[in-house]
C-alpha cells in the first residue's frame, strides 16, 4: 500500500481510522492499492515525501518512505538517505536538500525509518553484519528493490549516504550489498564492523570512543567476511568528520579510510590533498578527479553534528548524479589488465606461475588479484603475494615490495597447491575488481 505523507502525518494508521469514521472525507488522504510484489505497478505521487508499505522482507519493521520527484528521469539513479539517531524519515527528508538535488537531476530517495525506541540503526549485530542476514539491512535491501521495479531505475546507479547513525548504516549497507551500491558517503560514521556487539547492545563504547584500531588488512577482511566469495567490483566511498567529534570520535575516520582503501586495493598515501574550503582538509585515494575510489572531507574545529547546507552538492559531484565532475583518471578501465598463468604438475601437487600485466595507462597502487582455484585444489605455499583463503575463490593481495606496477609493467607471482586429479590452471582472474585479459 502506499499513502501520500501529509501535515498530520504523524497520527497513526489506528487514529487516521477513527477520524475517517467521525469525519469523512475531510482529513482522507489519496490511497493507491498496491499489492506487495516484486514488480509494482501502483504510481507515487510526484513530488511528494510518500509512504509505502508491504515493500518485502523487513524483518525489523522499518518504514520506508520514497520521495519521486515530478521529472523523474527514465531508468533514474536511486538514493538512499538514512537518518541519524532519534531522526526519522521524514526528518531526513526536511533536514536534508536532497529533495531539492532530486528535483534539478531527477533521481529517486528512499528513505528508511527506524520504528524501534532508540531510532537507531542497526550497525552491530551479527546479523546485521552479514548479507541477507537479517535485521535493518535486509529491509532497506528490498526497499531498492520495489523502487527499482517501480520505475525501472538503473541497478548500476544505486548510492547511500547517511548521517552519524545512518552514517554507520552507509558503512554497512556498503559491506554487505557491494553488488548493490556503486558508493556511498558517510558524515561522522565508524567503519563496517566497528561497532559489532554479540549481547544485544546496540552501543559500542570501545568503537565510539575511537579506541578500536585495526589493520588495513584486518578492518578490509571484516568487509569481506559480511559476503564471503564475492570477487566483484567495491563501492567507492566518501567519507566526512569533524575533529572535535565527542560521540565518534576523530579516530574513528582514520580507520574508516584504512578500511575502504584496503577494500578498493589501492594505497593508504593520498593520490591528491586540497582546501576546497577554510578549514576543510580533503584527501583523494587511487585517483585525483572528483569520483576517486576513496574520499575523505576533515573539518577542522567541528564536532559530531557536521552536516550542513551544501554539502550534498558535493556528495552528488562525488557519485555522478549531478552531470558534473571531473572523473580524474581512475580507477582502471575494465580490460586496463593481462594475466599470463601456466601450471606444472605431478601426481598429487603442482606449482603455477602467474604473470600480471598493467595494460592501463596509469600505475596501479596496491593490488589484489581474484580467481577461483578448480575443486580439489588447496594452495599450500605462494610467493610474490599472500593468498587467502587457501582453497575455492583466492584472493592474491601484493606483497611490500612489488604494490605498485607502472604502466606495461609486470609483475610475477606464483604458489604451490595439491590437488586431488584436477591441476588445470585458474581460467579467470580481477584486479582490484575488474576483469582481466588472460593470454
Amino acid at each position: 500500500m502506499i499513502t501520500s505523507d501529509f501535515p498530520r502525518r504523524a497520527l497513526r494508521p489506528v487514529l487516521a481510522v477513527l477520524v475517517l469514521l467521525l469525519a469523512g472525507a475531510l482529513l482522507a488522504a489519496p490511497t493507491v492499492s498496491a499489492r506487495p510484489q516484486s514488480a509494482p505497478t501502483a504510481a507515487i505521487p510526484p513530488a511528494t515525501l510518500t509512504e509505502v508499505t508491504g515493500f518485502g522482507a523487513n524483518p525489523s519493521n522499518l518504514q520506508m518512505y520514497v520521495y519521486a520527484p515530478a521529472g523523474v528521469t527514465a531508468h533514474p539513479a536511486v538514493l538512499v538517505a538514512v537518518h541519524w539517531c532519534g531522526g526519522s524519515g521524514p526528518a531526513m527528508h526536511s533536514g536534508t536538500e536532497y529533495a531539492r538535488l532530486a528535483d534539478r537531476y531527477g533521481f529517486l530517495i528512499v528513505y528508511p525509518s527506524v520504528t524501534r525506541s532508540s531510532k537507531c540503526f542497526d550497525v552491530s549485530s551479527p546479523q546485521a553484519l552479514r548479507r541477507d542476514g537479517g535485521s535493518d539491512p535486509v529491509g532497506i535491501k528490498s526497499m531498492i528493490d520495489w523502487v527499482s521495479a517501480a520505475y525501472s531505475a538503473d541497478r548500476t546507479r544505486v548510492f547511500a549516504t547517511g548521517i552519524s547513525s545512518g552514517a554507520m548504516m552507509t558503512n554497512v549497507l556498503l559491506g554487505d550489498y557491494p553488488d548493490v551500491f556503486a558508493a556511498g558517503a558517510a558524515f561522522s560514521g565508524v567503519p563496517f564492523g566497528c561497532f559489532a556487539t554479540t549481547d544485544g547492545s546496540e552501543w559500542n563504547s570501545a568503537c565510539s570512543g575511537g579506541t578500536v584500531i585495526r589493520t588495513p588488512q584486518q578492518w578490509g577482511d571484516l568487509v569481506r567476511g559480511a559476503y564471503p566469495g564475492y570477487t566483484g567490483p567495491r563501492p567507492r566511498m566518501q567519507l566526512w568528520h569533524g575533529t572535535e567529534d565527542d560521540v565518534l570520535r576523530y579516530p574513528n575516520f582514520g580507520e574508516e579510510i584504512k578500511q575502504w582503501t584496503e577494500v578498493r586495493g589501492i594505497g593508504q598515501t593520498p593520490a591528491a590533498t586540497d582546501e576546497p574550503q577554510a578549514g576543510w582538509i580533503r584527501t583523494r585515494y587511487g585517483s585525483t578527479g572528483d569520483q576517486a575510489p576513496v574520499e575523505a572531507i576533515s573539518l577542522q574545529g567541528v564536532g559530531h553534528n557536521l552536516y550542513a547546507w551544501g554539502m550534498a552538492d558535493k556528495v552528488l559531484t562525488f557519485f555522478g548524479l549531478d552531470a558534473g565532475g571531473d572523473p580524474g583518471p581512475g580507477p582502471q578501465p575494465a580490460g586496463a589488465c593481462r594475466v599470463t598463468v601456466s601450471t606444472s604438475a605431478w601426481n598429487t601437487g603442482l606449482t603455477a606461475s602467474v604473470t600480471l600485466t598493467n595494460t592501463g595507462t596509469a600505475a596501479v597502487n596496491g593490488w589484489r588479484l581474484g580467481f577461483s582455484l578448480p575443486t580439489g585444489q588447496t594452495v599450500t605455499n605462494g610467493w610474490g603475494a599472500t593468498y587467502t583463503p587457501a582453497a575455492g575463490t583466492v584472493t592474491a593481495t601484493n606483497a611490500s615490495y612489488n604494490g605498485t606496477i607502472a604502466p606495461n609493467a609486470s609483475v610475477t607471482l606464483g604458489y604451490q597447491a595439491s590437488h586431488t586429479g584436477d591441476s588445470r590452471a585458474p581460467s579467470s582472474f580481477t584486479l582490484n575488481g575488474t576483469q582481466c585479459a588472460v593470454s
